[in-house]
């Protein structure tokens, strides 16, 4: 049985406007997989939350954040499934108005666990309805009177994981009696993001001059001819999680020694190991996902904030060692961050420009995607790290921990690291028809030995000082 209770809110930041610029992105990434992307899951309730608690926490979020009071709007109807036309979508967000919240109710001999898996399992593979649907779904699962479970799933084109963050941490922070906010809201809303973008043709401009400069920097493609044809039949696209021990304490042996965080030194590692796989010498090019929530006024808000970034380093030739590849990644990483904010129509149009005078489609379907949660600057000593005894003995713990088919993927390789505590966990999405899954696998364990060897090198070279 599903009862349906109706929670009404109201807000600040009404209007109607453009989408922004990482609205638009992750619009344009919709369209292409035909998916709404939503993020969410299930969370037990064991704090003796009722359900009148569950009814303020979804009015809190509602009339608190426009995001989640938006819903698109397409002056033509096939402006809904285009890529061609994404910064023409619009979106309506409202002053006040009303949602539900779903309780289900598990019987005396279900599991309430299996009941909101369920739920989460249905919403997550259904897309939202965007024009008529708000972007978030509540639904809390309830035994023999009691809340077990509750269920969220929020559509992307509202928010992303960090505005998601943004969003419990605020709710946490509420009075613990009134359950009333305790500051103001003061980050700004879509709709004022989008004016103050409209602002910033300069900070486009910079962005786009950085990556014109590293497009002619590169080749059009990113595979060399043949590579990944011919790799025989069976699933397309695949995702696969490996995990490596050794991978992470090397890389913060390597950090340490340098004085800098391990997100460079996993960067590098990735060029490497791409360039050894593939047999290519020319300057390593991906892009990565930039948060953009490093730049003032943006931590805080509710919407997605992530754009591509471009980086291009050189791995390869006689005499690159580690320790000046892991350099060269850091500083084409920063240069990727500081240019990864723009109008996405301008930087579509430029790689398109750019592919026309090479005479073939200009190639960036290769990702990379450091998703981790506060990297820190490594300030200890080498004492404290991990010895190469330690980083040694990890190395039999490596291993594949999943090798799934999926139904699609919309690039060519994409590397996400993830947020693994004591462990590298690399998840990593792709395409076999251009990296075939043996040499994915390949690509995996070149990126331990590039760390692994980097440590090595830098411990007898601190030795010998």
């Amino acid at each position: 049985m599903v009862e349906r209770i109706v929670v009404s809110f109201e807000g600040d930041g009404a209007g109607v406007g453009g989408l922004t610029w990482g609205q638009q992105q992750v619009w344009r990434a919709m369209v292409e997989v035909d998916t709404s992307m939503s993020m969410g899951g299930v969370v037990p309730v064991t704090d003796g939350r009722t359900l009148p608690d569950f009814v303020g926490e979804l009015r809190f979020l509602m009339s608190r954040y426009a995001a989640l009071r938006s819903r698109l709007v397409f002056d033509e109807p096939w402006h809904a499934t285009s890529l061609d036309v994404c910064h023409l979508v619009r979106q309506e967000i409202v002053a006040r108005g009303e949602t539900v919240l779903e309780v289900h109710d598990a019987g005396p001999g279900e599991d309430p666990a299996a009941v909101a898996d369920a739920v989460h399992a249905e919403w997550k593979a259904r897309k939202f309805d965007y024009t008529t649907e708000w972007p978030i779904r509540e639904a809390v699962v309830r035994q023999d009177g009691t809340i077990t479970h509750v269920v969220v799933i929020i559509c992307h084109v509202a928010t992303d994981g960090s505005g998601l963050g943004t969003m419990l941490r605020e709710m946490g922070e509420r009075d613990p009696v009134t359950k009333a906010p305790l500051q103001p809201y003061t980050a700004m809303q879509p709709l004022e993001l989008v004016a103050a973008q409209r602002t910033t043709q300069r900070q486009t401009d910079t962005a786009m001059r950085y990556w014109e400069a590293q497009l002619r920097s590169i080749r059009p493609r990113r595979f060399p001819p043949g590579f990944g044809s011919g790799s025989g039949s069976g699933s397309r696209w695949w995702r696969v999680t490996w995990r490596s021990t050794a991978l992470m304490l090397a890389a913060e042996r390597v950090a340490t020694a340098l004085g800098i965080d391990t997100a460079p030194v996993l960067l590098a590692a990735y060029g490497s190991a791409f360039n050894t796989v593939t047999g290519q010498t020319a300057p390593f090019a991906t892009q990565v996902i930039v948060g953009n929530r490093f730049r003032p006024g943006l931590a805080d808000i509710v919407s997605p904030m992530a754009q591509n970034g471009i980086v291009v380093f050189d791995v390869s030739g006689d005499g690159v060692t580690a320790q000046e590849a892991i350099g060269r990644a850091r500083r084409a990483s920063m240069n990727a961050s500081k240019h990864a904010y723009y109008e996405p129509e301008v930087r579509l149009a430029l790689i398109d420009r750019i592919g026309r005078e090479h005479s073939e489609p200009f190639d960036l379907s290769v990702f990379y995607n450091d998703r981790r949660v506060g990297v820190i600057q490594t300030q200890d000593t080498l004492e404290t790290v991990p010895s190469m005894d330690e980083i040694r003995s990890a190395m039999p713990l490596t291993g594949m921990v999943s090798e799934t088919p999926v139904v699609f993927f919309n690039e060519k390789l994409m590397v996400n690291i993830d947020d693994a505590v004591g462990t590298a966990q690399i998840t990593v999405d792709f395409d076999a028809h251009h990296m075939p899954l043996a040499d994915l696998r390949r690509l995996l364990t070149a990126m331990e030995t590039f760390t692994v060897d980097a440590a090595a090198s830098l411990d007898q070279a601190v030795a010998s000082m």
